[in-house]
């Protein structure tokens, strides 16, 4: 390893363990209660979602609309070997997590099959297909609960937990991408044909991208499982898909460092807006809305200056 790529990685891990270490501190002192100690831990598991999300929508540039029924894969699979296997929780819950990450996984090779042989909307249609097919299994599926939904997940799901796992979805997504293969990725959605001229085989490094998103999907999904305790396929319909996909764009396609911090904003805006709860959607909206606006306030300047008549863009050096 050279001597900036330790540093970085030196940085890196002194950040997540001060960060553990103050938040820790915090909650046990009773600076942080218990709901807003809720809060950060969903807002842990909503950053798995978000960054997984943005391999796929932001790096391979492949607009999903699934990603809430990986989600559910997961968790499901998660609940089900959890409330069926009696290990103790330091062994169960870390092979709860896998097996939803991988039952995830394996949803998502075989959507991706059909899936990626296709573009732009008529992928995000089959995507958002798919996850509408899942939601409807789960719900025939009695075994689980079906429509009734299923209760009596263990709560296994703790703060250290779901903070240490949503690091470990940062360092793998930054590792992926910075590598050789997220080269490649990256290429394919700056020119799909020209990355296949240059010899990169877009079809297996699209699969890459979509089985790697949907892994730390169902493990967001395994978390979710077991700190909620209980599950019904109406949680996992396209809002929440659309949710996560939000999240990704305002924090920008492609950022890793984006979709931590949107993902942290929108967790915890709505929550501070339940004092306006008549206004709440409405204030939630135009928050939003000016979110957006400022992330792309160089854009918006630019296009106003382009509105402008000949004569005024003169005036103001738009020209």
């Amino acid at each position: 390893m050279n001597q900036k790529f330790k540093k970085q990685l030196l940085t890196d891990v002194l950040t997540v363990v001060i960060g553990y270490v103050v938040l820790t501190v915090l909650m046990r002192t009773g600076v942080i209660n218990d709901y807003i100690k809720g809060i950060l831990l969903m807002a842990c598991i909503n950053i798995v979602l978000t960054v997984s999300l943005n391999i796929t929508s932001g790096f391979l540039g492949e607009l999903a609309l699934g990603h809430a029924g990986f989600m559910a894969v997961g968790a499901y699979a998660s609940a089900l070997f959890s409330k069926s296997i009696g290990l103790i929780p330091a062994v169960e819950f870390p092979v709860a997590i896998l097996i939803g990450g991988f039952a995830a996984l394996i949803a998502g090779y075989i959507v991706s099959i059909p899936a990626l042989r296709l573009k732009g909307d008529y992928l995000a249609i089959i995507t958002l297909a798919a996850g509408e097919i899942i939601r409807n299994i789960l719900k025939n599926l009695d075994i689980i609960g079906g429509t009734k939904g299923y209760t009596g997940i263990p709560g296994y799901t703790t703060f250290a937990w779901a903070y240490f796992v949503a690091v470990i979805c940062i360092f793998a997504s930054k590792s992926l991408i910075q590598s050789r293969h997220g080269r490649s990725i990256i290429s394919i959605r700056e020119d799909e044909i020209a990355a296949e001229a240059s010899g990169v085989d877009t079809n297996r490094y699209k699969i890459i991208g979509f089985i790697f998103s949907a892994f730390f999907a169902g493990v967001g999904g395994a978390l979710y499982a077991h700190y909620l305790r209980f599950l019904q396929p109406g949680i996992f319909t396209l809002n929440k898909s659309i949710e996560i996909l939000v999240m990704v764009v305002l924090g920008g396609m492609g950022s890793i460092r984006g979709s931590v911090i949107s993902a942290v904003i929108l967790t915890v805006l709505p929550e501070l807006l339940r004092g306006f709860s008549d206004y709440r959607m409405l204030v939630y909206s135009l928050a939003l809305i000016i979110m957006m606006l400022a992330k792309h306030s160089d854009k918006l300047k630019l296009l106003l200056g382009k509105l402008q008549p000949a004569a005024l863009r003169k005036e103001t050096g738009h020209e």
